[in-house]
């Protein structure tokens, strides 16, 4: 799950990793008192509106402006900000409304440095991974100047060592600016590793991490996703989610208990099992990129769904507008061919079938489920195997499109 990064200062906060002031603001009036709240907090008239969205490039995208004329200011670009379509780098050329903002106190700031940890699932270990160039252009830095960053990895039976810190800290320059930084610097990386463990973190991102004129060592910007198998370990976490982000149709597949991803590609598909779902997606993606065929999503219905739960992964697949063609690759384990027949009959007849739909089964029950299917008086394509199915799948959008 992605949270926005006033909510993730508060688990900085909470972890002990220094961050501005600041407060949420939904509205401009909001933002204007939040505003004037900070002027007489801090004494400065400067004060930065953030546009709230869950996507990074937002001060690119001009999502992100100083005022320094303090609350006036402040709320005139919060009018201009909210509610506008903010496109960055990550949320493709449609663009995220900006719905929240974040009023935060203006730093004088020394330098900006990158802070980044997330899952090595090859290691098992949390890698930490550090730039003495961060800000808006650590993409470029990571894709051209490898050299600028360094990456330590995390024994999860000893923990982050204080010697670990003291080499980023070194490799970032900051004995520079004293003993004192370094300290602190060392300090916040124990507050950081601690916030990711206990937290259940996926990805926790610091970027820029600021090192200011008086030496202390700042938290400017938060980024933090969570692990969702984790989430019966975070009641909390359900007040956090922004669900006017997130896709609704995978927020209804998680309530159902199934597993399903949007893609940006015009073939639905319907598979049991992840790695099967994986191996159609890459299949579809084979016999179709010249042709411009692609997965337009990942569902596993898993082992052990039920009619009512076919059904609705199918309502799923065709509430997108992008699906063309339809592809059922089924392997019958625990889940029987059957069950699976009988959901995709009755949701194709329920919704209306208009796009070509190919069905591929085999395993446990799977004459019963091919005599539903062959009965149904739908027009089905029967596959045999996994390369007739993509081959039939491709031939089905192709001339559809013609």
């Amino acid at each position: 799950m992605k949270i926005h990064e006033y909510q993730a200062k508060v688990i900085f906060a909470k972890y002990g990793v220094p961050i501005p002031k600041g407060y949420p603001a939904f509205t401009v009036e909001e933002a204007e008192a939040a505003a004037t709240k900070l002027v007489a907090e801090t004494k400065s008239p400067v004060v930065v509106v953030k546009a709230q969205i869950h996507a990074g490039g937002r001060g690119k995208g001009g999502g992100v402006k100083v005022a320094k004329g303090g609350a006036a200011e402040a709320k005139e670009l919060a009018s201009k900000i909210l509610g506008m379509q903010l496109v960055t780098h990550q949320t493709g050329p449609e663009g995220q409304k900006v719905r929240r903002l974040y009023i935060e106190q203006g730093l004088a700031m020394e330098r900006e440095l990158y802070l980044g940890a997330v899952v090595d699932r090859d290691r098992r270990r949390i890698a930490f991974m550090v730039s003495p160039e961060g800000g808006m252009d650590i993409e470029e830095v990571a894709a051209n100047r490898p050299e600028k960053i360094m990456t330590v990895h995390v024994d999860p039976t000893v923990g982050l060592s204080p010697y670990q810190s003291r080499k980023l800290a070194f490799f970032l320059g900051l004995e520079k600016h004293g003993k004192e930084t370094v300290a602190k610097f060392t300090k916040l990386m124990a507050a950081f590793y601690e916030l990711i463990v206990k937290e259940d973190c996926s990805l926790c991102e610091i970027n820029p991490l600021v090192v200011l004129k008086d030496g202390d060592v700042v938290a400017l910007d938060g980024k933090v996703n969570t692990d969702d198998n984790a989430e019966f370990r975070h009641k909390e976490w359900d007040t956090l989610r922004d669900t006017d982000e997130e896709d609704p149709v995978e927020l209804e597949a998680k309530q159902t208990g199934l597993n399903y991803v949007s893609l940006d590609g015009n073939v639905g598909c319907l598979v049991n099992g992840a790695g099967l779902a994986m191996a159609t997606m890459d299949i579809i993606k084979h016999a179709g990129e010249k042709h411009g065929v692609a997965p337009a999503n990942f569902l596993d219905v898993g082992g052990g769904a039920t009619q009512e739960q076919v059904t609705k992964a199918f309502k799923m697949i065709l509430s997108s507008p992008k699906v063309k063609a339809i592809f059922v690759n089924i392997f019958g384990g625990i889940m029987k061919c059957d069950v699976i027949a009988n959901g995709v009959v009755a949701a194709a007849k329920e919704l209306g079938l208009t796009v070509p739909l190919v069905v591929r089964l085999e395993g446990t029950n799977v004459e019963l489920g091919r005599k539903i299917l062959n009965e149904s008086g739908l027009a089905i394509q029967a596959a045999t195997t996994m390369v007739d199915g993509a081959d039939k799948i491709v031939k089905a959008v192709v001339g559809g499109a013609k």
